[in-house]
């Protein structure tokens, strides 16, 4: 399993977080973001309270936290409790402190886009053309990208009236696609992008995937 550390800044306060290539997952150091939201002089000894009222109230979030190796103040590689991206958002909404705020606003705001999404499906393909205009794509590789979309739909379809399961059934037919116009497997292609969590489709041109219809 390849990880790879690094250091994430927030208001000039160090957060440790490691990329997990197996996982494709980054994973945070939990008392290195208490330390950040409630400014303590005793994160530790905050988490471990925590830890105790989210039990009591019936959260699973504390027994779900794993331990991975990252570097101490002592430059020395040890354990520290870590989180993925959805646990921190979790912990962060426990956390009662002003920098907290900004997130939990974030992420009720979020909530009720993909709630409105659901009733209103168009919303959230305007929402997606307004995002890729954002990022700088333009509206001719957006085009494209939307209907390489609806080409996966169709494909997933026909997966699953053949009787193809989800998970690592659609990951190998995925694979063998990718392979087919890269040479490349879908793990080694984003490699190749250095891309992390970012969607593989966004970093080509969606017309590769249009020829497999």
């Amino acid at each position: 399993m390849e990880n790879k550390t690094s250091i994430k800044i927030f208001e000039q306060n160090q957060v440790r977080s490691l990329w997990v290539e197996e996982e494709e997952k980054w994973y945070f150091s939990i008392i290195d973001v208490i330390k950040v939201l409630t400014k303590s002089e005793r994160p530790r000894k905050y988490w471990s309270d925590l830890k105790i009222k989210l039990k009591k109230e019936g959260s699973e979030l504390s027994e779900k936290i794993g331990q991975l190796k990252m570097p101490a103040e002592d430059g020395k590689m040890r354990k520290t409790d870590i989180a993925d991206t959805e646990q921190l958002f979790r912990l962060i909404q426990s956390v009662p402190s002003p920098k907290s705020e900004p997130f939990k606003l974030w992420i009720a705001k979020v909530a009720k886009e993909r709630i409105d999404e659901i009733e209103d499906p168009e919303i959230g393909i305007d929402r997606l053309m307004e995002t890729y205009l954002k990022k700088g794509y333009s509206k001719e590789w957006i085009n494209q990208r939307l209907k390489s979309i609806e080409v996966r739909k169709e494909l997933t379809d026909e997966w699953d009236n053949s009787g193809v399961k989800k998970g690592q059934e659609y990951a190998i037919l995925t694979d063998e696609i990718t392979k087919a116009w890269s040479g490349l497997s879908v793990k080694n292609y984003k490699k190749h992008k250095d891309l992390k969590k970012e969607n593989l489709r966004d970093n080509i041109y969606p017309i590769r995937y249009l020829q497999f219809k």
